[in-house]
């Protein structure tokens, strides 16, 4: 009899354990389910993991929702929908595996609400597996750029057409189960770090380069989030960035994700206390300043001209070497950046104090003087803007005396000769409102002025005389 009973036994765990393919175009209220958790009831085992979860290639089941099964089996039909979410489709041709695609579709959308609710909670076997099914999806190879297939130049991304992954469809669901596991009340940091580890965030940060701006965006938040929900990964994820930085300036030039990464650093900045760290101020001078250099830094100028004034918002004293920092990359030809530069300098000196302002003002006034005189009109339009802002303006007033002598040349010079209407008006009305402030420098200014025009005229004369002695000497050659 108990021969019998042991033969019993030993059967039914081979009979449950055979996977059933699933009904072609069945409903789900049709199929066949595996319960393999009846078995696992029964007779003492190890939990079920993406591992050792039992395999059929080839075919995706359709599994019943994780509510309309019983509490016991719940941690195997999770296992299997984890195993089924693993399958990769071409996305190439839409008519290929239409029905294995929307199964999958269906599972990750499930165990979205389910994170989402919290309906069903998750133990750290859950957890591990559920994170690795995550990993399997969108840490990938990323498709090539369009640059790299052509050889060309990187395009304007504004003019270029925008990228659509086509896995999209099940890559987003991925980052939405991501996004709300990380924040779930449910989730324990103390557990999901063992998992979120440092070698996930490495991967996740190398998605930053992805050429679709829909992934690019879930990427941003979701590493927002880890920063802000796990403390012990915050200086690594700095110190990450600060490396993806100094590869992009010093090496590539080319990174999708810069903007993105600015932003979450924006938040970042936002957040340090002060006095600031010296390696936050490390991290302005190192990282942040040089990216300044790249000629594509329009596509990311907003996000670092916010990220640099936070600095100077922060820590006053920092504005000096901004500036300094700023005018270090000025650019020679490239009239779009430079005018960008104007503007994110003219944000600068709104919360510039005068003892910094004092320190910088010399070489930048220089340079202003430079821009002033550039014949596009829009550089020169932008930089007579600076006296629109009352607070520049009283800066300049405070320090008229070694200002205007700087700048009075340019002012003049556009008002004689400058080939746009519009700048000869604005000069004239700078001009006008340096006279009004001190008449007696700026007739001073003026002197000098005539004096150096003058001696230039004296100059051009003696030059002129030179070249004409000079042809009569090889006209008797």
């Amino acid at each position: 009899m108990f021969n019998k009973i042991m033969k019993r036994g030993q059967k039914k765990p081979s009979k449950s354990e055979s996977v059933e393919p699933p009904i072609p175009n069945a409903p789900a209220s049709n199929v066949t389910v595996n319960h393999a958790s009846r078995v696992a009831a029964a007779e003492p085992q190890l939990p079920m993991t993406l591992a050792t979860a039992p395999q059929n290639p080839g075919v995706v089941e359709v599994l019943p929702m994780m509510k309309d099964v019983p509490l016991s089996e719940r941690h195997v039909i999770f296992i299997r929908k984890l195993q089924i979410c693993c399958v990769f489709f071409d996305f190439s041709d839409t008519m290929k595996s239409a029905r294995e695609k929307e199964i999958k579709r269906q599972n990750l959308a499930e165990l979205v609400d389910m994170v989402q609710s919290g309906s069903c909670k998750m133990n750290e076997i859950m957890q591990e597996e559920l994170v690795k099914m995550i990993s399997i999806n969108i840490f990938r190879c990323l498709p090539p750029a369009a640059h790299e297939n052509t050889g060309s130049e990187a395009g304007d991304p504004e003019e270029d057409e925008m990228y659509m992954d086509p896995t999209w469809p099940h890559l987003q669901l991925a980052y939405e189960l991501l996004l709300r596991y990380v924040v779930s009340s449910e989730t324990d940091p103390r557990i999901a770090k063992r998992y979120l580890d440092h070698s996930f965030v490495l991967k996740l940060l190398d998605l930053f380069d992805s050429e679709d701006m829909r992934e690019r965006e879930y990427v941003k938040t979701i590493l927002h989030r880890i920063y802000g929900r796990f403390m012990v990964h915050r200086p690594f994820i700095r110190n990450a960035i600060n490396n993806i930085f100094y590869r992009f300036v010093f090496e590539t030039e080319r990174y999708n994700g810069i903007g993105e990464l600015l932003e979450i650093l924006g938040s970042v900045i936002n957040g340090f206390a002060l006095p600031m760290k010296e390696e936050h101020k490390l991290f302005l001078v190192r990282a942040l300043i040089p990216l300044h250099k790249p000629k594509c830094v329009s596509t990311y100028h907003q996000q670092l001209c916010y990220c640099v004034t936070q600095f100077v918002e922060k820590d006053y004293r920092l504005a000096d070497i901004v500036i300094n920092g700023v005018l270090k990359y000025w650019p020679v030809t490239n009239c779009g950046k430079e005018v960008l530069f104007l503007g994110e300098l003219e944000e600068i000196l709104e919360v510039t104090q005068s003892a910094e302002f004092q320190r910088c003002m010399v070489p930048l006034f220089r340079q202003i003087g430079r821009s002033l005189n550039s014949s596009h009109f829009q550089v020169a339009e932008r930089a007579l803007f600076w006296w629109n802002n009352e607070h520049i303006v009283g800066l300049i007033a405070d320090n008229r005396h070694v200002i205007l002598p700087i700048i009075f040349d340019a002012l003049e010079k556009n008002i004689r000769g400058h080939w746009n209407q519009a700048i000869n008006g604005l000069s004239s009305n700078v001009r006008r409102m340096f006279l009004e402030m001190d008449t007696e420098l700026f007739e001073e200014c003026q002197r000098q002025h005539e004096e150096k025009e003058a001696k230039a005229g004296e100059l051009e004369e003696k030059r002129d005389l030179a070249w004409k002695r000079l042809e009569e000497v090889a006209a008797q050659g």
